[in-house]
């Protein structure tokens, strides 16, 4: 099966290296936020998030320390993580991982940067021209992790000896841990960068992420009844996500939501991230709203409406309460507080619907 046709893209294709998307930690929301920006000896800040002159340094959460003679200026990324070092205002000379789509402009996981000022390492998984990383005299590389061996994500396991021998590099956990996790530790990376984390735009920020995260909990539990399943689309499957392994959903049920969860002998084929349906078996679950993968590897709702007769006789279908899932999130708070504002909003406007026949 190709890495680009379903749900984790290139992760169901990819079990026995990495696993798959991320899971739950037991962190609570004030814990986390309060914790941001207290690591002074991993990024070595000053007060205000300006970069210290002199030797740079961080601890990633592979156990290891990344450390410079000064802060790292050509930084290259995955875009993702690029996208959100962006938000506290860093900016990466290079980009690993979906940029651009097939007509030029900016694939989902670029957040708000200009696509077009960027220079682009690799588009899709297992493409990495060294050749172009090498050219950019990079200081630091950053990708995510989806497993607990510390795998770079779109970094190609088959070239990453090569690759990280020409600069230190960073991993930040998405793997076994909530969505806040991620967030603080993406903060503070930031802040050791030389972000200035105590501006108002990143303490509004934070402020309205706290908030969302309040809201999606009173709606939870206002509407217990309302079921939620999680889903991909691939022209041959459908792929139905459990909250085990995913920060954006393990922290979904954490703050109250019902997420149908798939057996775990269901899941034992994807690595516990998910359970493959033929398209024959999509109404398996009753489901009153249906978050689908918004990543431009998966089929969107409307391409299924317009080829998949059996998804648009599911009752959320016709209901009209399908909504997209940002399955991997841009980890700032900017990008991360509409996320749970959204899904708090499709909540509290559903219907309970009747069990298809």
């Amino acid at each position: 099966m190709k890495a680009e046709t379903h749900m984790p893209q290139p992760r169901s294709s990819q079990l026995s290296r990495r696993g798959m998307l991320t899971a739950g930690g037991a962190l609570g929301l004030t814990a986390v936020l309060a914790a941001c920006g207290s690591e002074k000896k991993d990024g070595e800040k000053t007060k205000g998030g300006a970069a210290k002159s002199g030797p740079w340094r961080f601890k990633d959460d592979r156990g290891e320390t990344a450390k410079r003679d000064a802060t790292p200026e050509n930084i290259v990324a995955f875009t993702g993580v690029a996208a959100a070092l962006f938000d506290y205002g860093i900016e990466c000379k290079g980009v690993f991982g979906p940029t651009k789509t097939k007509d030029g402009k900016a694939d989902v996981q670029a957040g708000d940067m200009d696509v077009s000022k960027l220079t682009v390492i690799g588009n899709e998984w297992g493409r990495f021209s060294i050749e172009k990383y090498a050219g950019l005299a990079p200081d630091l590389l950053i990708s995510t992790m989806f497993d607990a061996k510390g795998t770079l994500w779109y970094v190609p396991e088959e070239s990453s000896d090569k690759i990280l021998k020409l600069a230190p590099s960073v991993g930040i956990s998405v793997y076994d841990r909530q969505l806040t996790q991620p967030l603080q530790r993406i903060l503070a990376l930031a802040e050791s960068l030389g972000a200035d984390v105590e501006s108002d735009k990143v303490v509004k920020a934070k402020k309205r992420f706290e908030a969302a995260s309040e809201r999606l909990r009173e709606v939870a539990k206002a509407h217990k009844d309302i079921k939620v399943l999680v889903g991909s689309a691939s022209q041959e499957l459908f792929y139905v996500s459990g909250s085990d392994l995913s920060v954006d959903l393990e922290y979904f049920k954490a703050l109250g939501v019902n997420i149908i969860e798939p057996p775990k002998k269901a899941k034992k084929a994807s690595g516990g991230w998910f359970e493959n349906l033929s398209w024959e078996n999509v109404d398996q679950y009753d489901a009153d709203l249906i978050m689908m993968d918004n990543r431009t590897s998966a089929l969107q709702p409307a391409v299924l409406d317009e080829s998949k007769p059996t998804w648009r006789k599911l009752p959320a279908v016709k209901a009209g309460q399908v909504i997209p899932r940002v399955t991997e999130p841009i980890f700032s708070y900017d990008k991360c507080a509409p996320i749970l504002e959204d899904l708090a909003d499709a909540i509290e406007k559903a219907k309970k619907l009747k069990k298809s026949a």
